[in-house]
């Protein structure tokens, strides 16, 4: 019984840590909308990992690091009309170790011509960060 009671609470603790992670990473991709909303690109990439090995996947192929995936933002959406209104929706959220997270959710973009499609995001934490390492976008 003794040994029952410590296995519930070990699975008990992971389960609620990993909810806590998750919660984490859905607050993060929130302030990604309100940035993008508000038209600040700069602030919608705080949440990408600062590293050359950074990973973005569109319908032009791979992008490999920040600096790159931030200027082809800013080429692409140069100012807010461009940009629209940005709304996640989550399909599907997992934890798949202590320090990486998996999501899989639709994206819309509300303007004139509206737009949207899926994604895909890895997302690791580094230095105690909660930060995408690989999105794939389409």
């Amino acid at each position: 019984m003794r040994n029952w009671f410590f296995t519930f609470f070990v699975l008990f603790s992971i389960v609620g840590l990993g909810q806590k992670d998750i919660t984490t990473v859905l607050k993060n991709m929130k302030a990604q909308e309100v940035s993008w909303n508000s038209g600040n690109i700069k602030g919608f990439m705080e949440h990408y990992w600062k590293s050359d090995s950074l990973k973005f996947i569109g319908s032009k192929g791979v992008t490999h690091g920040w600096q790159k995936t931030l200027d082809n933002y800013l080429k692409s959406y140069p100012n807010k009309e461009i940009m629209g209104t940005l709304k996640f929706s989550i399909i599907e959220s997992t934890q798949l170790s202590k320090e990486s997270i998996y999501i899989i959710g639709k994206w819309e973009l509300q303007k004139e011509k509206p737009t949207g499609g899926h994604f895909t995001l890895l997302w690791k934490k580094i230095n105690g960060s909660w930060v995408i390492v690989t999105d794939h976008t389409s």
